[in-house]
C-alpha cells in the first residue's frame, strides 16, 4: 500500500532517531494512507516558513510476523493508549500501531479529558461520531527497514 509522510525535508531513509516520545502512539515514524491528510500536515511547515515535502513509500507487511495494534474507532482503548503515550508512560513493544489521529477537534476533547475537565464517558460521547483519520506509526527499526520502501518526494 502507498503511505505518505510530510516533513520539512526529504526522508529517503526513515529512522526512529528523529522521532519524539510524547506523540499519539509514542515514538515512531508516522505515516498516513490519506494523501490529502498528508498534504494538510505539510501545510503546517509552510505556515512556519519552512520547506514542505510529501514523501511517498510502499508499505508491505505480513501482520502475523509483527506485533501490531489496531484501533478502528475513537474508543476507550484508543483513549487509554493515547493517554499513556502522550504522558510518556507507554512501555509496550508494538512494531506498528494503526489508528485515528488526535486532530484539532479530537485533541481538544482529549486535552479536556486528560486535565479532568470532562469524564471518560463525556469524552467518549464527544468522540463517538467522529470518523478517524488514519495514521500508521512504525515503532521498530526492523519493520522500517524490512517493510517500508521509499518511492519519491514532492515539494508541496
Amino acid at each position: 500500500m502507498r503511505l505518505y509522510h510530510s516533513s520539512s525535508v526529504v526522508v529517503e531513509r526513515p529512522d526512529l532517531d528523529h522521532s519524539r516520545k510524547y506523540l499519539d502512539f509514542g515514538r515512531g515514524f508516522y505515516l498516513t494512507s490519506i494523501l490529502e491528510q498528508a498534504q494538510r500536515y505539510g501545510d503546517r511547515f509552510k505556515r512556519r516558513g519552512k520547506d514542505a515535502w510529501l514523501n511517498a513509500y510502499e508499505f508491505s507487511y505480513d501482520e502475523t510476523e509483527w506485533n501490531v495494534l489496531r484501533f478502528d474507532a475513537y474508543d476507550k482503548a484508543w483513549l487509554d493508549f493515547i493517554s499513556k503515550c502522550r504522558a510518556g508512560e507507554d512501555d509496550s513493544n508494538y512494531d506498528l500501531v494503526i489508528g485515528g489521529i488526535a486532530n484539532d477537534r479530537v485533541f481538544l476533547t482529549l486535552d479536556r479529558y486528560l486535565t479532568g475537565e470532562i469524564t471518560l464517558s463525556e469524552a467518549l460521547g464527544l468522540l463517538e461520531f467522529v470518523t478517524p483519520n488514519i495514521q500508521y506509526c512504525v515503532r521498530s527499526e526492523e519493520m522500517l527497514h524490512r517493510c517500508l520502501t521509499y518511492v519519491e518526494s514532492e515539494r508541496l
